[in-house]
């Protein structure tokens, strides 16, 4: 039944995440209030408005799903999870408490621990990228939908990567070479998974790190654009793992580069 509705609810969600991303602006345009969480990241009041805003209007739309939140315990050590939604409210929380516009808002829907909805919006660059059917992904900027099949924009012979950090670790830049990449820029919240959706850059690698909401909606996203999405084993990513941690990660425009 929740199959059949994906795009109904993501219609829905778009409206709630373009308000979740003004208050998102304006609340660092006031001052964020910050604290230091257990695992030593930040987390500001930014974070906790827009994670209730959008919870909140998931429980209301899908109410037999439960959710997994970074920023809630809610629903965390359930180990049978197989239809769940996952949401990071801000990804790229450094990025917004220090006033640059690669945060990102986002939600993921798991069905049969597969990703099958994603919604992303990063409310600085004011680019918001939605999937919820395989050939059915897009971008809404300007009022305007934008379908996104992965089609490259970068030029030929080139291999544009994003990467998590300027300095590569070997095992990543072992990779990079033999994937014959020619440039990499810094990028780290989950508009990575989007500008390789839309083609604006060929190749992301990463090693074991972070958790399941800061992938399972881009995972989405570039999955039903077209993109290649995983592990160095080039085993499939699922969803609901043992402390919702991910695997090792290679997102791709298309096989060929």
């Amino acid at each position: 039944m929740i199959e059949e509705k994906k795009k109904e609810i993501t219609k829905i969600l778009i409206s709630t995440f373009l308000e979740a991303g003004n208050i998102s602006l304006e609340l660092r345009k006031k001052g964020l209030k910050k604290e230091i969480k257990q695992d030593n990241t930040p987390v500001t009041n930014g974070d906790i408005e827009v994670n209730n805003l959008i919870t909140n209007k998931i429980k209301k739309i899908t109410p037999d799903l439960q959710i997994v939140s970074e920023e809630s315990s809610e629903n965390k050590t359930n180990q049978n999870l197989k239809n769940f939604w996952l949401i990071d409210p801000i990804d790229g929380t450094y990025d917004y408490i220090n006033d640059r516009d690669e945060f990102t808002i986002n939600a993921g829907l798991i069905i049969n621990n597969r990703p099958e909805l994603g919604i992303i919006y990063a409310p600085a660059k004011k680019r918001l990228f939605y999937a919820y059917h395989k050939d059915e992904c897009f971008e809404f900027t300007n009022n305007k939908e934008k379908k996104l099949d992965c089609s490259k924009l970068t030029k030929q012979g080139n291999v544009k990567a994003v990467s998590y950090s300027n300095k590569l670790k070997p095992e990543i830049e072992n990779l990079h070479k033999k994937f014959k990449v020619t440039e990499h820029v810094k990028m780290k919240s989950s508009l990575k998974f989007c500008v390789i959706a839309s083609g604006e850059y060929d190749l992301y690698i990463a090693e074991p790190r972070a958790c399941e909401w800061d992938i399972a909606a881009g995972h989405a996203i570039l999955k039903h654009a077209g993109g290649l999405i995983t592990d160095f084993e080039n085993k499939e990513i699922l969803y609901g793992k043992k402390d919702f941690r991910n695997p090792s990660l290679i997102l791709k425009r298309s096989s060929l580069l």
